[in-house]
């Protein structure tokens, strides 16, 4: 049985960079040449980034990323690397010269290709194209119908693109009609909550209906509010986990696979789902047979992290990605001593470093001495950047030349503390992080141009139960490391208040937090109805004032910064609908 040695490599990609991309491709794969890699992988769309959105219609983009392509295989030959066959994941345009799918001619395509012997031995595009929450690949590409398969060392190496993988059909039971060894899936499939273990049982399922090994290799980093956890994964033909990688960490994941020979009566022609075989032929040899004493790659067994941790370090993550792929060396956080400003500042230090964290306390006359205290000890315990720059001044100068009461001077205090986070930012060069999450994003519990100014939200797609859980996790991290836990517990236990008038607490707006919650998550997660939400327990008429509290504040979440996504169904692109809506929830 020849044995195969396959190099997986988790990488991140910055969208529209595909020189520095292509740089990226081409270093690692030097490391797993290093490493004794018969074939070399890459994710989806590795060259350009993803997702691409609307440069995927621009001919020019399409075309730099053709030229690259071609350029990198020839610079693999000229560094001796000809011989090493590499999946590459770039854009390209199909190659009919006649309409498809209603699409003219030479429309774009999410794609990849084989890299051998200096030039584009094999190319290929996705089959199936997810269009459902934040992917709109039916507007950009159109699909592949061909089942590729790549003989290298004697082992026949059928190739498929994420969503193949995850919708059924098509390329899985068309390796096995192949008759494929080893199914290889290059993924960029981004981040969700409890993900992990539908991937592992995705993958292990497929491996089954393939009759092969299978091989899930997935992009890590971030991309705008995306954010790609890695958990790379390779099964047997029974669905045996064989390696597994590390999440939200670069690296490559080198395994010996013990794989069937390529069966010389292989069928060609057209096979299940339609799709055409086509077949390159690499190399018939197998590799030589291990020398005694030389080690058996396994890949490793990477230990998955609790669901806090994960979901932390997602976050952790995206704010990274973020601020470094658009330019930014340092954050700007108003700290208020509530819970929400020091989670996100604990999440910015993590991820940028305290010493590029800014934090700003801009107390009123109805700010309390503790919240101004716990702002102060947040930043004594992470060491960011803090300074003091009381609004009352500016609130009189208002307020002396126009008469405010009510809700309109409480949002005058909310928005001047907006302009001045803005003003810093000017001057400073910091990107300001909105602190708002998912529970008051949903119902409009935000002041538009005051605590929603910012250019991330890094807690935008995190319920407020989940931000005390998160920020206790944080704690007990620390702890357990011998280190200050960042966020006073007074910011822990103390009633979520916005302090913008005497005595204030969110409760006297809203229900208790897991009530509220547990609404929400049924009404915006999950897309049910007013009379399942009462079924489920809920008072009828809170849950009427919710829900229309919900609808109502649909023109704020537009105006919102981007923010990390978390869940199955974050606001924006998963969750369209109209500002302009005399639909109601009947109850």
């Amino acid at each position: 049985m020849p044995r195969l040695r396959l190099a997986l490599n988790q990488i991140d990609s910055t969208v529209g960079d595909i020189d520095a991309n292509a740089e990226s491709v081409l270093r690692w794969t030097r490391h797993s040449a290093g490493q004794g890699a018969h074939l070399v992988a890459f994710p989806e769309m590795v060259l350009t980034g993803y997702p691409v959105e609307d440069l995927a219609l621009r001919p020019s983009f399409v075309e730099a990323s053709r030229a690259v392509l071609r350029s990198l295989a020839a610079r693999l030959a000229d560094e001796g690397f000809g011989g090493l066959p590499v999946v590459v994941g770039h854009l390209d345009r199909s190659a009919t010269a006649r309409p498809k799918y209603g699409r003219p001619a030479g429309a774009p395509q999410n794609a990849a290709a084989v890299l051998h012997g200096g030039e584009v031995a094999l190319t290929f595009a996705k089959h199936h194209l997810p269009n459902y929450g934040v992917f709109d690949e039916f507007r950009h590409f159109v699909p592949g119908d061909t089942m590729p398969v790549v003989r290298v060392r004697g082992v026949d190496v059928a190739l498929a693109i994420c969503e193949d993988l995850w919708r059924d059909g098509g390329r899985v039971p068309a390796a096995r009609s192949a008759r494929a060894g080893l199914l290889l899936s290059v993924n960029a499939s981004p981040y969700e909550r409890d993900k992990g273990d539908t991937r592992l049982e995705l993958v292990r399922k497929r491996a089954q209906e393939a009759g092969c090994t299978t091989a899930y290799l997935a992009m890590t980093g971030g991309q705008d509010e995306l954010v790609f956890d890695g958990d790379s994964i390779v099964v047997d033909r029974d669905g045996e986990v064989l390696a597994r990688a590390p999440q939200f960490t670069e690296g490559c994941m080198v395994l010996d696979l013990d794989l069937p020979a390529a069966d010389a009566d292989a069928p060609t022609g057209v096979v299940d789902d339609g799709l055409r075989i086509d077949r390159v032929v690499l190399s018939e040899e197998p590799a030589p047979a291990t020398a005694a004493g030389e080690p058996w790659l396994s890949g490793g067994h990477a230990e998955r992290p609790d669901d806090d941790e994960e979901v932390y370090s997602a976050l952790v993550v995206g704010l990274r990605a973020y601020v470094a792929k658009n330019g930014f060396r340092s954050v700007l956080v108003g700290l208020s001593g509530g819970i929400d400003s020091a989670l996100v500042a604990a999440i910015a230090c993590d991820a940028v470093g305290a010493e590029n964290v800014y934090g700003v306390s801009m107390p009123s006359k109805y700010s309390s001495e503790h919240s101004k205290d716990d702002a102060a000890e947040l930043a004594r315990r992470t060491g960011l950047d803090y300074r003091t720059v009381p609004i009352e001044p500016m609130f009189d100068a208002y307020t002396g030349a126009l008469e405010l009461t009510g809700l309109a001077e409480e949002n005058l205090q909310s928005r001047l503390r907006g302009t001045l986070l803005m003003a810093i930012s000017n001057q400073e060069g910091h990107l300001v992080l909105a602190p708002g999450n998912k529970s008051e994003l949903a119902v409009g519990y935000s002041t538009l141009y005051g605590d929603s100014v910012g250019e991330y939200g890094p807690i935008k797609d995190v319920y407020k139960t989940s931000v005390f859980r998160l920020a206790e996790w944080r704690n007990r991290a620390a702890a357990a490391r011998g280190q200050a836990p960042p966020i006073p517990e007074n910011s822990i236990t103390k009633p979520p208040s916005a302090e913008l008038r005497p005595g204030q607490v969110d409760m006297d707006s809203l229900p208790d937090y897991p009530v509220l919650d547990a609404m929400l998550e049924l009404y915006v997660d999950r897309d049910r109805g007013a009379d399942e939400i009462v079924a489920a327990g809920y008072n009828r008429e809170l849950v009427t004032k919710t829900l229309r509290m919900v609808d109502t504040a649909e023109y704020k979440r537009r105006q919102y910064p981007p923010g990390t996504k978390i869940s199955p169904k974050g606001f924006g692109k998963d969750r369209r609908l109209p500002v302009t809506n005399r639909w109601r929830e009947r109850v």
